[in-house]
């Protein structure tokens, strides 16, 4: 599965992408470096069992076991002591990443209900592209019986574009369902 949307970017991608910026050479040409996946988890730091069920969740909606990200300083309004588990990440490259995307854009993002595609302003002014994802039922690994607690994650999607316009094209080309303004 991995292996369709790569060899979709090097046959489909690459030349469309060449023609449409005029690039002299073929390593000017965008790509996706990794994706990365984080949740954050407020509750985690009073509750294991949500720390632990949110390992197991990424884990098996990505492939790969996630680290756990702590409290850089401590915030006394949140009840935050510096170390503690605040959430959990992981970044996906190579084959892991092309699958995951491959997933996210064919399967996940038509699961979500009224969806009219994602918003593309969500660019951070150098190509990258990060999305929210309310509820992670939409992914088909996951089993309803299976989770305790309905939690959100964010997907960040890291290009070596140099602008928005660049990482859109890209985005759009791979199949990433933009919504028309």
């Amino acid at each position: 599965m991995a292996v369709r949307l790569k060899n979709f970017y090097t046959e489909t991608a690459v030349p469309k992408l060449r023609e449409q910026f005029s690039y002299d050479n073929i390593h000017q040409v965008p790509k996706i470096t990794k994706v990365t996946v984080n949740r954050g988890l407020g509750e985690a730091s009073q509750n294991a069992k949500a720390l632990e069920s949110s390992i197991s969740e990424i884990a098996l909606i990505t492939g790969q076991r996630p680290v756990v990200t702590r409290a850089r300083k401590a915030i006394a309004g949140f009840k935050i002591r510096q170390g503690m588990p605040v959430g959990v990440m992981v970044t996906l490259r190579q084959e892991r990443m092309y699958a995951f995307l491959d997933r996210l854009i064919n399967l996940v993002l038509p699961r979500i209900r009224d969806f009219r595609g994602v918003n593309p302003k969500s660019f951070d002014g150098r190509g990258n592209y990060t999305l929210g994802l309310r509820e992670q039922l939409i992914f088909p690994e996951v089993e309803y019986d299976s989770i305790d607690q309905i939690r959100g994650m964010d997907i960040s999607i890291i290009t070596t574009a140099k602008t928005d316009e660049e990482g859109r094209a890209l985005l759009k080309v791979l199949g990433m369902p933009f919504r028309e303004n």
